[in-house]
């Protein structure tokens, strides 16, 4: 039975298994079907990233306090964090990755840099 490649519809030539005539029509075929998530996942990526290097210039040492307009000012999005931190009092700490914000009363925030 004859074959042919996913990507371009050429005749596949080689193992029974095989879907692709070559690597490049296997890349393109696989590019095209991850494209969208992809995109989401780059995306959301390069903003955890910008939230990582506002909490970073912010909070050069170990802790500080910032206001929520300052974080806002710089670009902060507050919906995008990596995991949550709570404390045995209750205390609910969000980070980006090792640097964490605690919200406090009066639109304040500690920050503080976890260790490694």
């Amino acid at each position: 039975m004859d074959k042919s490649c996913l990507e371009c519809g050429e005749k596949i030539i080689g193992r029974s298994d095989k879907k692709f005539c070559n690597d490049y029509c296997r890349n393109a075929y696989n590019n095209q079907i991850n494209k969208d998530s992809k995109n989401l996942i780059r995306n959301t990526n390069n903003k955890l990233r910008k939230n990582w290097r506002i909490l970073e210039t912010l909070n050069p040492d170990q802790k500080t306090k910032t206001t929520k307009l300052k974080l806002l000012n710089l670009g902060f999005d507050f919906n995008l964090f990596t995991s949550i931190y709570i404390t045995k009092a209750g205390t609910t700490y969000y980070f980006v990755y090792n640097q964490g914000y605690l919200p406090l009363e009066g639109d304040y925030y500690a920050l503080v840099k976890r260790d490694s």
